[in-house]
């Protein structure tokens, strides 16, 4: 249980940070939805409420530091304090660039994915930090990290380079703020989101993209975010106390052999 610990979600209007933002609510904990999406994010938080749970939105641009510090103080007045931060926002190159690749991708893009999924952990840790270390419900701190920081793939040099980076910045973290505040980071493999299925709707061989995805799985299927979710509140509870500075693979055991099922 999370035992009403108040908790902040980034990218809280996607389908991890939302399908999280309702886990938490059904373990009895308070949310602070955190997005540039408004509409998506009040549909989370209608969505926590439904669930019988307390939430708030608060737009936020992980990039503005102001916004960051905003984000921090607007929660404390909601709920009289932070004890949870979960660093869920993040993105890909090919959100911006038609030209991915290491050697062709431009540096604007370059920055932008790293300001995002690197950067602005950095930014909200630092701002969350002094409301943490005042928490005394069992403060933790949850990053999302990737397969693809414990891993590489073509066209993917930012992402896969912040997300490893992730999860030293997780380990820093976990070093830096003990024993007061535990610090973790989890590494999802491919998910049935509604981003991903959108992509299979428009390739050539629906079917054979989901096969391939769900090659190197040795759980034969997909994850979803609901195991996601249930895994980000472990850690996030008391249940984890003696977990610190750890990684969670949630891949479906994708990293433990090098083969690829038929």
């Amino acid at each position: 249980m999370l035992n009403d610990k108040v908790c902040i979600i980034t990218g809280g209007a996607g389908a991890i940070g939302r399908a999280t933002a309702i886990e938490v609510a059904r373990r009895g904990g308070r949310v602070m939805v955190a997005d540039i999406a408004d509409d998506a994010g009040e549909e989370t938080v209608a969505l926590v409420e439904q669930a019988g749970g307390e939430a708030a939105y608060q737009r936020c641009d992980l990039t503005d530091q102001a916004q960051v510090d905003a984000l921090m103080d607007a929660t404390v007045k909601r709920f009289g304090g932070i004890d949870v931060l979960h660093n869920n926002a993040g993105v890909h190159e090919t959100d911006f660039s038609e030209t991915p690749s290491l050697l062709e991708l431009e540096r604007e893009v370059w920055d932008k994915v790293v300001s995002i999924n690197l950067t602005s952990i950095w930014a909200t840790t630092r701002a969350a930090a002094p409301h943490l270390l005042r928490s005394e419900r069992g403060p933790s701190i949850v990053n999302a990290l990737s397969t693809g920081g414990l891993t590489a793939y073509p066209n993917g040099a930012a992402y896969c380079s912040t997300k490893g980076a992730v999860q030293q910045l997780t380990r820093v973290t976990a070093v830096e703020l003990a024993p007061k505040v535990r610090c973790n980071c989890y590494a999802p493999a491919a998910l049935d989101t509604p981003m991903l299925q959108k992509f299979v709707a428009a390739a050539e061989d629906p079917e054979g993209i989901v096969r391939s995805m769900a090659g190197t799985h040795l759980v034969p299927r997909l994850g979803t975010v609901e195991e996601v979710a249930k895994l980000v509140c472990f850690l996030a509870s008391d249940d984890a106390s003696f977990v610190n500075g750890a990684t969670y693979n949630v891949d479906g055991g994708s990293l433990a052999w090098r083969g690829v099922r038929d």
